[in-house]
């Protein structure tokens, strides 16, 4: 649950009551995230997914990057708009959750298009020359600084990257933050700030995405 969810639980109601509607396949895995999982909060919101879900069907995109795979709630989302011979490539290392996400991957009619890694994604982007139409990245925080710098090279002008959590329960707004996840995520939204190769928003939805395009 967000900051912003639980400041107004009336207007979040509100919001995804007059949101398209949910695929079916997104409510029996969120269901099952939070019967099987111990911090089901993690999972991408209904709201979050939508957004995730038109931004991707706008773009068309045909290589997609997620880091931060969860139980597939966004990557599904993301999937959406995949072109017909697109792909995904979603990151974790959580073994123990893997068959999760893996069988709602199967059931999906994109299920040829996923690429499920369990591998570290600094390592991963170190070793890859992709370059990206789209990336999302909901992982571990003290390393979204070092993942911003490694995903600038691997994208394009117009290239789209999402990162989540950047208002971090309204943490952002400490002096001098003693939490060192909160210290990585004002340091990677000064960085977004000022890298003039990029136009960025914040958008308040749950806990912040920073959204920014490539010029």
């Amino acid at each position: 649950m967000s900051f912003f969810e639980e400041t107004n639980p009336e207007m979040d109601r509100y919001l995804e009551n007059h949101a398209s509607s949910e695929p079916e396949i997104l409510k029996k895995l969120r269901r099952e995230t939070y019967q099987k999982t111990t911090q089901p909060h993690m999972i991408s919101g209904y709201q979050q997914g939508r957004l995730l879900t038109i931004i991707s069907q706008m773009m068309q995109p045909k290589n997609i990057l997620e880091i931060g795979t969860f139980t597939g709630y966004a990557t599904l989302c993301l999937t959406a708009g995949l072109a017909k011979d697109g792909k995904i490539t979603t990151l974790d290392v959580n073994e123990d959750l893997a068959y999760l996400p893996k069988k709602y991957f199967g059931e999906s009619e994109y299920a040829d298009q996923i690429d499920f890694k369990l591998q570290d994604a600094k390592e991963f982007l170190r070793q890859t020359d992709e370059v990206f139409d789209l990336v999302f990245i909901d992982a571990d925080k003290e390393n979204y600084a070092e993942y911003f710098r490694l995903i600038k090279p691997r994208t394009k002008s117009g290239s789209v990257v999402l990162f989540d959590n950047v208002l971090w329960y309204g943490k952002v707004l400490e002096e001098n933050p003693k939490q060192k996840s909160t210290q990585i995520i004002k340091e990677l939204n000064d960085l977004i700030a000022k890298d003039n190769d990029f136009e960025n928003l914040i958008l308040p939805l749950r806990d912040g995405v920073n959204f920014l395009r490539r010029k």
